[in-house]
C-alpha cells in the first residue's frame, strides 16, 4: 500500500501529462464524432457516429475522474497517511543537562576541563548542534510544540519564519527511522513569531516522529531545516509539554 501511495507521488506529473495525451486524442474523437452526427443522413450512419461519440465520452469522463483522483490522493489523502507506524521507543531528551557522577574516592578532585554551570548551552544551541538543521529564533524556529514534547489530537505549530527574500515556508514529518520527509503544511506568508499552521496527529498511531520547518527563498533555495523530535500520544493519554 505504502509503495502504491509513493508511486502516484513520485510520478505525480507524469501522469497528469500521460492522462493529458489521452484525453486530448479522445476529445478529438468526440468532436469528429459530433460533426458526423451532425452530418449524418441515414439511420445506420446516425447510429455509428452516436456510438463512436458515446465511446469518447465516455473516455473523457474516465479520465477526468483519474484526474480528480490523482489530485486528491496527493494533496490530501498522501499529506495526511504516515509512511510506516513504528514501535514506541523511548527518546533521548535533547534539552537535558548533562550530569556527571562522581565515585567516593574522587568527590574532592575537580576537573578543570569540565564546564561550570554558566558555561551550559541555552535549548537553542543544544538544539542546533544535536540536529541537523539549524534553528534561529525569529528567523526559522519552531517554539510550539517544544523539543521532547507530547502531543495528541490537534496540535497547533507555532514558530518563526522570516528570512531575507522570502518565498515560503513547508513543515515535514516522519518517524525517526524513515528516510522520507512527508510534507504536512505549507505556507506562503512570513511569520515574524506566531502560528505557521495546525496538524491532525488523530490520525498517526503513539510513536515517535520529527518534525521540521524548512524555508525556501524567491530564488527555490531550501534553507537548512529547523529539525525538533516529539511523541504522539492516544488521545486517552494526558499530553506533556
Amino acid at each position: 500500500m505504502q509503495e502504491a501511495l509513493r508511486f502516484f507521488q513520485t510520478y505525480e506529473i507524469w501522469i497528469y501529462v500521460l492522462l493529458g495525451f489521452v484525453g486530448i486524442f479522445y476529445l478529438r474523437k468526440f468532436f469528429l464524432a459530433w460533426q458526423e452526427l451532425q452530418g449524418a443522413v441515414f439511420g445506420l450512419e446516425r447510429e455509428n457516429a452516436q456510438g463512436r461519440l458515446n465511446q469518447a465520452a465516455s473516455v473523457l469522463l474516465f479520465i477526468l475522474s483519474l484526474i480528480v483522483a490523482e489530485f486528491i490522493l496527493t494533496s490530501f489523502i498522501l499529506p495526511s497517511t504516515p509512511m510506516a507506524i513504528p514501535l514506541y521507543t523511548p527518546t533521548l531528551n535533547l534539552l537535558a543537562s548533562p550530569t556527571t557522577t562522581l565515585d567516593a574516592g574522587s568527590q574532592g578532585q575537580v576537573d578543570e576541563n569540565a564546564p561550570t554551570p554558566q558555561e551550559t548551552l541555552p535549548a537553542a544551541a543544544l538544539l542546533s548542534s544535536s540536529q541537523s538543521g539549524q534553528c534561529i529564533e525569529g528567523q526559522i524556529f519552531i517554539s510550539s510544540p517544544q523539543n521532547g514534547a507530547e502531543v495528541s489530537g490537534i496540535v497547533e505549530i507555532s514558530g518563526s519564519a522570516n528570512i531575507p527574500n522570502f518565498g515560503f515556508y513547508k513543515i515535514e514529518m516522519r518517524r525517526v527511522d524513515e528516510q522520507d520527509w512527508l510534507t504536512i503544511l505549507a505556507g506562503n506568508q512570513i511569520q515574524p513569531a506566531g502560528l505557521l499552521g495546525t496538524w491532525n496527529t488523530a490520525l498517526l498511531s503513539p510513536a515517535v516522529y520529527q518534525l521540521r520547518l524548512v524555508l525556501v527563498d524567491n530564488q527555490g533555495s531550501a534553507l537548512p531545516p529547523c529539525e525538533i523530535q516529539i511523541s504522539v500520544v492516544s488521545t486517552t493519554q494526558s499530553p506533556q509539554p
